[in-house]
């Protein structure tokens, strides 16, 4: 299973939310780069970095963020959070997005998103459905779709999508656990998909067992930052694999 930190930007700098509320912003850190470095520095190769302001405002803001850990670090980055037309993508993959994630593009532009992933490939683009009681959230969670979770993911394995990542927005931030049933229930219906387990992940023995469930990889955020799993931890984790 592939071991992703998570850096979220708000104004440039490395920020947690919790539940998706940018009321509760914690700044931890006035320098992503610095972050992503010390990542790379445990043997971390894969990045899930997300621009929080393009997610609100609907366009890629904090691109040049991305251009500089791409350029100064080895990380294998996905970059996500308002990416909405041919344009951002293409400046997020200029910048050095290895892949990106569409969230909230795939509910409101399936045909733009459908046309991404014909034309990139699925190795390219990420599904992002971030759940709410199982219906899927968009536009920085700050509303909910009509869409059922499962079925959504299986729509879009039915047009090459191979890479998910879901959040459970009520766990994310909290500290409190991942929601294993979720992704259990994920893996049994939407077969074969590549699950990348996301939200409330806060203690190290948690890993083993989304592994064990099935998850290609999983989301490290604020259980790093609050110091719950430390970057040695991940190091040999990733050695031991």
């Amino acid at each position: 299973m592939r071991i992703i930190p998570a850096i979220d930007i708000i104004d440039g700098k490395c920020v947690r939310l919790s539940k998706g509320d940018y009321n509760t912003k914690i700044i931890y850190n006035e320098n992503p780069l610095e972050v992503a470095k010390s990542f790379e520095a445990h043997g971390i190769e894969y990045l899930h970095l997300v621009d929080l302001d393009g997610a609100k405002s609907s366009q890629i803001v904090n691109y040049k963020i991305l251009e500089q850990i791409a350029t100064q670090t080895k990380l294998k980055i996905d970059f996500g959070g308002g990416l909405k037309s041919d344009s951002d993508l293409k400046i997020a993959f200029e910048s050095g997005a290895n892949q990106i994630t569409g969230g909230s593009i795939a509910v409101k532009n399936r045909e733009l998103f459908e046309k991404w992933i014909a034309e990139y490939g699925s190795d390219k683009i990420i599904l992002g459905a971030d759940a709410n009681n199982e219906k899927v959230a968009v536009s920085g969670w700050l509303e909910d779709s009509n869409e059922d979770l499962i079925p959504f993911i299986q729509k879009y394995q039915g047009k090459g999508i191979q890479h998910v990542i879901c959040t459970d927005i009520a766990k994310d931030g909290m500290l409190e656990g991942p929601s294993f049933d979720l992704y259990a229930k994920i893996l049994a219906e939407a077969n074969g998909i590549k699950l990348i387990a996301s939200g409330g992940i806060s203690t190290f023995d948690e890993l083993p067992k989304l592994a064990e469930l099935g998850c290609e990889g999983t989301i490290i955020g604020k259980a790093i930052y609050e110091g719950r799993i430390s970057l040695k931890q991940l190091e040999n984790y990733i050695i031991s694999k």
